[in-house]
């Protein structure tokens, strides 16, 4: 994939000013315009490469789809519900967020509600502010040998999970993702939500609100636990229902309730909000000066080491693109992309594609399977779609236009080099094509079970013709090629073979016309690598 440049970036909201000092610092130009109306961001966007948001711009199709140059959309912070990252990727945007930025924040704050929640201290300054003295009335809990639920053991869940348990608590939790053997060598034991409801006395959820979370919280699931739990949501609204949330505070199921996030925020029902038994925050979770200086730098670093080609961190819909920096892996994207457009070329008049085979022999291309099927189709795709393919966006592309993809994997003992074979299927025809880095240069080894002598350099003008072998074919193509000003620079032939064959001529310029070979050839074509 080529280095992605970025030349100048919208600032949408405040962020440290550290964030623009070393966007600036790196030959990047900013401007900072927090405050705008949805109109005022689409008039606007249209003139940047990036866009950086925290989460009170909405960055909706609307204004992804007005953002005719947009790269990277920038999330100075962790939750990305903000932004429409499906519209992003079909876009070919990058949707990046800072993973790590307020980890620590919004941990803390998770314990302060959990502590308040135990002791009453929110309720209990009130009183006192209003003149009372009631000792009784906020008689709490210790947290001490108390069971602690923690639903999405990541970043912040494991934070959460370390300082809870200087207080003495027993630690459970449930993560689909995070393998039980890790998360118990931090104390804490991984169990099903079935298993875990029952048995906590606390519970706080830490998992990125998606369709399989809306609502984890429920009547069914307040129904299963301890009555009396109190529960804490620092991370997104709508994981714990609160109608459900509501009626088991009021029931006395739910002994309490810390919210720092709500669906609606600020939230018009003040239902929950006006509970004496919930404690709220107008979502102040990554809402301390050390978290924004980290978000604001940390998005702005992450921005210029993706542009300077070093590495790629938080980026939430192109994972793919991480491990593509290195040069091997370079070189092996510029095979990928040759070889889909060495195809796209050859099949031209008998689109459109139904099928793609991406088939990786030896072991330097098994861990490159992901990226080579995308260099593959964004080499295939590169004269087909409206929108321009990328690695972000190329496998929604082929999807859409019904194409289906596989790609397998081959071991090959003793292979000096890595071999990556295309085949597709095209209006009934099969094409096929494979080759390899040598030397540093992607090369041309087959072409449509035409195997060349020598390796064909991919790069510079290149044509392609199918006829059968004969010692005035060279001759008349040169001559041909010659009354149309085009210099050969290379002739590339298949070892041996009968019938119809593929050829290869490195040439000056490209034909005008390929007509113009249709005398002399079966088939052809040609491209500019």
């Amino acid at each position: 994939m080529a280095p992605i440049s970025i030349r100048a970036v919208l600032i949408s909201e405040s962020v440290d000013p550290r964030c623009r000092a070393i966007l600036e610092e790196n030959g990047i130009r900013v401007t900072e315009k927090p405050g705008m109306k949805k109109d005022e961001l689409i008039a606007e966007i249209k003139d940047y490469d990036g866009l950086v948001v925290r989460s009170a711009t909405k960055v909706t199709a609307d204004v992804i789809n007005a953002a005719n140059n947009l790269k990277i959309i920038g999330r100075a912070g962790t939750g990305v519900d903000n932004v429409d990252v499906d519209a992003a990727t079909k876009k070919g945007i990058i949707v990046m967020n800072t993973p790590s930025g307020n980890t620590i924040s919004a941990a803390e704050l998770t314990c302060a509600l959990l502590m308040s929640l135990s002791r009453n201290v929110p309720q209990a300054t009130m009183s006192m502010k209003q003149g009372n003295w009631d000792r009784k009335k906020f008689m709490g809990a210790e947290l001490f040998g108390k069971v602690l639920g923690i639903v999405g053991l990541g970043r912040i869940g494991k934070e959460v999970a370390s300082r809870m348990q200087s207080f003495g608590m027993k630690t459970i939790g449930y993560d689909p993702i995070t393998p039980p053997e890790v998360s118990a060598s931090w104390g804490v034991e991984q169990m099903s939500l079935e298993q875990l409801w029952p048995q906590c006395d606390y519970i706080t959820v830490h998992t990125p609100l998606m369709p399989s979370t809306v609502g984890l919280l429920n009547d069914e699931t307040f129904a299963k636990c301890k009555k009396g739990v109190k529960v804490v949501n620092c991370a997104r609204g709508g994981i714990i229902d609160e109608d459900a949330l509501l009626r088991a505070l009021e029931s006395g199921q739910c002994g309490g309730a810390g919210l720092d996030v709500f669906v609606e925020e600020p939230p018009k029902n003040r239902s929950l909000v006006d509970h004496p038994n919930v404690i709220s925050c107008p979502h102040l979770g990554a809402s301390t000066k050390e978290a924004q200086a980290r978000c604001g730098q940390d998005i702005a670093l992450q921005i210029v080491d993706m542009v300077k080609g070093n590495k790629l961190v938080g980026a939430v819909n192109a994972q793919v693109l991480a491990s593509t920096f290195s040069q091997e892996s370079q070189q092996l994207i510029k095979l990928g992309e040759a070889v889909g457009a060495v195809l796209q070329s050859c099949s031209a008049s008998k689109k459109p594609f139904s099928c793609v085979q991406i088939t990786t022999k030896g072991d330097c291309m098994k861990s490159c399977a992901g990226y080579m099927t995308s260099a593959v189709l964004v080499g295939l795709l590169n004269q087909d779609s409206g929108c321009c393919p990328n690695f972000i966006n190329v496998l929604n592309l082929a999807k859409d236009t019904g194409i289906t993809v596989n790609q397998t994997h081959w071991e090959l003992d003793g292979a000096s080099e890595g071999v990556c074979k295309v085949e597709i299927a095209a209006n009934g025809c099969s094409y096929k094509a494979s080759g390899s880095v040598q030397g540093g240069v992607p090369v041309l080894l087959e072409l449509s079970d035409s195997v060349f002598r020598q390796p064909i350099a991919l790069t510079g003008n290149m044509l392609f013709f199918k006829a059968s072998a004969s010692p005035q074919l060279l001759s008349s193509v040169a001559g041909l090629l010659a009354t149309e000003g085009v210099e050969i620079q290379s002739f590339s032939a298949p070892a041996d073979g009968t019938g119809d064959l593929w050829f290869c001529v490195g040439v000056s310029s490209l034909l005008r016309d390929l007509s113009a070979l249709k005398p002399l050839v079966k088939d052809a074509a040609q491209l500019s690598i």
